[in-house]
C-alpha cells in the first residue's frame, strides 16, 4: 500500500490526517451505488500561488430505500497518491427520484498549504486526479466506491502580450513580445515556463475572429518574441494551449494600429 497526505479543516485551522491509498475496489453493504460522477462541472481544476480554490464533485446514488449521504469523499493524484484538497464534509443529497439522489461534495484547495502538504516536490501533483467516496442509503447499506472518477488539477499560467511599435506604416515591421509563466506550488511563486510552444494569433479590425499567424518557442525564462509584416490594423494575442499538468492561456490582446 501507498501512502498519501491530506489537508483537512477544523474550525478554521489546517490539520493533517494521514490516509491509506489501496488499489482500486468496491466493497460495503445492500444495494447502494455510485452510478455517476461529475468534478467541477466537467472542467480542470486550475490552482495558483494565492486564491482558495473550491469546487464541486457531483456523485450521483442509487439505492431501493433512497439516498441518506456521503460519508467519506477523497481526492488525489492518481500516480503518486498525494493531495493537498480538502473535502468540506458539508455535503448535501438533492432527491431525484424515490430511489436516486445527486450528491454535491465540496473541495478546498488553499495553495499556502500546498508546500507543506507533502515530502516530494508539490508540482508533481499536478496531472489526473481520482476520485473516491463512500456512500450511505436510508437502510443501513453503504458502499466503499474507490477510482468513480478522473480529472485533471492543473498549474495556473500567465501569459502576457506586447506590441512595439504600436502604430506602423502599412508594411512595415513590429515586434510581438510576450511571457509564458505557472505558479510553482513549492515557493508560490510564478517562473518562466520554458520550451513550449505558443500561438500567435490575430484579428483584423472589424473581424470576430482570431486565426493563428505562427508558433513560437518560449526561450529563457518563458519569452517570446517575434517579428511581423504588417497588412492591416488589428489585435494581436498570444494562446498558450495548456498541458497535463498546466492550464490553457489566452494573452490579453494588445492593438497595432496603421499610421
Amino acid at each position: 500500500m501507498r501512502g498519501r497526505t491530506a489537508w483537512a479543516a477544523a474550525g478554521g485551522a489546517a490539520a493533517l490526517v494521514v490516509t491509506t491509498a489501496t488499489g482500486a475496489h468496491a466493497e460495503g453493504r445492500g444495494d447502494v451505488r455510485v452510478v455517476k460522477t461529475v468534478v467541477n462541472g466537467g472542467g480542470n481544476v486550475i490552482v495558483g500561488t494565492s486564491k482558495t480554490i473550491r469546487y464541486p464533485i457531483d456523485i450521483t446514488v442509487k439505492d431501493n430505500s433512497g439516498v441518506k449521504k456521503l460519508t467519506d469523499v477523497l481526492t488525489f493524484n492518481k500516480t503518486n497518491a498525494y493531495t493537498f484538497a480538502a473535502w468540506d464534509s458539508d455535503s448535501s443529497c438533492t432527491k431525484k427520484s424515490s430511489t436516486t439522489s445527486v450528491c454535491r461534495a465540496t473541495i478546498t484547495i488553499v495553495p499556502a498549504w500546498i508546500p507543506d502538504s507533502d515530502d516530494i516536490d508539490s508540482n508533481r501533483v499536478a496531472g489526473v486526479w481520482r476520485v473516491d467516496a463512500t456512500v450511505k442509503a436510508n437502510d443501513g447499506d453503504y458502499w466503499i466506491c474507490d477510482h468513480i472518477a478522473e480529472y485533471k488539477v492543473k498549474r495556473a499560467a500567465r501569459l502576457t502580450t506586447v506590441i512595439a511599435p504600436e502604430k506602423v506604416a502599412k508594411g512595415a515591421k513590429a515586434t510581438i513580445t510576450g511571457k509564458l509563466s505557472r505558479a510553482n506550488w513549492e515557493d508560490l511563486n510564478y517562473h518562466g515556463f520554458t520550451g513550449q510552444q505558443v500561438k500567435l494569433q490575430f484579428r483584423k479590425k472589424g473581424a470576430a475572429h482570431y486565426s493563428t499567424v505562427r508558433t513560437v518557442t518560449t526561450g529563457d525564462a518563458g519569452k517570446l518574441s517575434t517579428k511581423v509584416t504588417v497588412a492591416s490594423a488589428g489585435s494581436w494575442r498570444w494562446y498558450f494551449p495548456g498541458t497535463t499538468t498546466t492550464s490553457l492561456k489566452v494573452s490579453a490582446a494588445d492593438v497595432l494600429n496603421l499610421k
